[in-house]
């Protein structure tokens, strides 16, 4: 009893104390002095407004099971390959259009009044609209989903270009192939998104065989295209033919098509619950702007590709890569029609046909690849008890930096030399070959670096890789004249050595630290 009274008075005194604010409390752990500072770190400005309903409130809204018939990944196989099929046809119209006037720039000169030099911008300005282009769509797609951006850029593209072949004067010209070239850069930006929307990592290297097969006959195709149709009906319906093709696909498209985007498609799924149970629903796309009206997420959304750019290391040492690669491609186009007309002195319809011997290379690198690609992730996950990455792709680019050197001193020593045509040919087809290799697994790694971002990741990667496309065909004449057809490709062959090798190298080795030196993304 006198023990139950004396501790019944030490707690009076202990209330006293407390009360009075001269109390001793005991001293905390380091855990809880940890959370104690945890919270005293806590900027209140940045929490919600206690007036709204915290969207943590709910869990994240995501598929309902592995087996959702929502999910784009669990669509039919036959869907699959048809949205591939059109997104290819896409791509292919756009890259076709960026060459087909390339014969008929002599007559689109003569009757506009323009120099040489003045109708290659027409050529040229195509190609760099495609560097701003998706920096301002990429955003779009991420917010309104891939469909509806896919299809208004491709009636832009008609559009202006229908607007190209009513062109009587330079300016008309350049500023309508230039906004042409704005709305057929969406095929840079969504293209491989919407595979990797659709295909799991270990099916996507089939898929972006397909997609990547249709277009790359463009480049090839276009002046061949191009050249009889300037011949027979005039160059104007160069650019009518394109955008009539270009138009129907779309027109398709709209009916047949559904939306692939993860983000667009569970973001509907959110707000149909936000609207049924009056309570904020979100999903990990869109976690920090579930408070944020639409057009500050389109603000933001806007930024992302180039704010990518800048903070993300990883991206900028790929986008060097892929930028040198495309304008080596494009070194070839422009040197391929002077090379056979003034070493060779075949016609114009003739030097087409060259063209084809790039496409077969790339084609058959294509369909390689893919394979190996699928293949090799499989091999990689499996070593890594099922763990993944996105350097299972790097392995697949050693044969690039290989290919592309070899086919660059191939190509330019038989020009040198004066050999019979089938030489430089073969030179041609070997650098294609590299060339698609190489690029499709440095795509393939941006799409799994970045897997919630996959369009401003595109669009961010596809600057630098325009840039190069739009300056290489400038410089591609003086220094071949300077240097000569055999050391002008040597140059480009020991730079394409340092990029293939030493590139490959870093990301394998040191990719994931790169990765996580890059600024969390919103």
């Amino acid at each position: 009893m006198n023990q139950r009274k004396e501790a019944q008075k030490e707690d009076e005194k202990q209330v006293v104390a407390v009360v009075e604010g001269t109390a001793t409390l005991p001293s905390a752990s380091d855990e809880e002095k940890g959370t104690e500072t945890q919270l005293q770190n806590i900027d209140l400005s940045e929490q919600p407004d206690p007036g709204l309903a915290s969207p943590l409130q709910c869990p994240p809204v995501t598929w309902d099971g592995p087996d959702d018939p929502a999910n784009p990944v669990n669509m039919r196989p036959a869907l699959k390959w048809i949205i591939s099929i059109f997104v290819s046809l896409g791509g292919f119209v756009t890259l076709m259009s960026g060459s087909m006037i390339a014969p008929a720039l002599p007559a689109l000169g003569l009757d506009l009044g323009m120099t040489a030099s003045e109708a290659e911008s027409a050529l040229s300005i195509f190609i760099l609209a495609f560097a701003v282009g998706p920096l301002l769509l990429a955003p779009f797609a991420e917010v309104y989903g891939r469909k509806p951006v896919w299809i208004v850029s491709g009636f832009i593209y008609s559009g202006w270009s229908v607007v190209s072949g009513f062109s009587h004067n330079k300016p008309t010209l350049v500023a309508s192939r230039f906004l042409a070239g704005i709305g057929g850069s969406v095929d840079f930006v969504i293209a491989l998104p919407i595979t990797s929307d659709i295909w799991p990592p270990e099916q996507r290297g089939q898929s972006f065989a397909l997609v990547n097969a249709v277009p790359l006959l463009g480049p090839a195709l276009g002046p061949l295209l191009g050249g009889a149709i300037a011949d027979t009906i005039g160059w104007r319906w160069i650019f009518w033919v394109a955008a009539i093709f270009c138009s129907a696909l779309m027109l398709l498209a709209l009916v047949l098509l559904p939306e692939t985007s993860h983000a667009k498609i569970l973001g509907d799924k959110a707000a149909r619950l936000t609207a049924q149970t009056g309570r904020p629903h979100y999903t990990q796309f869109n976690k920090a702007t579930h408070t944020t009206t639409l057009p500050r997420q389109l603000l933001v959304s806007i930024a992302r590709p180039a704010r990518m750019l800048a903070t993300q290391p990883i991206l900028q040492l790929v986008s060097v890569f892929m930028a040198f690669n495309f304008g080596v491609l494009y070194y070839l186009l422009a040197t391929f029609a002077i090379l056979h007309a003034d070493v060779y002195h075949e016609s114009v319809a003739q030097t087409g046909l060259h063209y084809i011997a790039i496409a077969i290379g790339n084609l058959s690198a294509n369909f390689l690849g893919a394979y190996a690609m699928d293949r090799l992730w499989g091999v990689l996950k499996r070593r890594a008890n099922g763990a993944t990455a996105p350097e299972y792709r790097i392995p697949l680019t050693f044969p690039g930096a290989i290919f592309i050197p070899t086919g660059l001193l191939w190509y330019g020593w038989s020009a040198n030399a004066r050999l019979h045509w089938i030489m430089t040919d073969v030179g041609a087809a070997i650098v294609g070959f590299g060339l698609l290799l190489h690029t499709s697994a440095m795509s393939a790694y941006v799409l799994d670096s970045f897997p919630d971002y996959t369009a401003s990741a595109m669009g961010a990667s596809q600057v630098l890789r325009m840039v190069c496309g739009f300056v290489f065909p400038i410089f591609a004449p003086p220094m071949q004249q300077r240097l000569g057809w055999g050391w002008s490709n040597t140059v480009l062959a020991l730079i394409a050595v340092v990029f293939g090798v030493v590139g490959p190298l870093v990301q394998w080795n040191f990719g994931a630290r790169i990765r996580a030196m890059g600024k969390p993304l919103r």
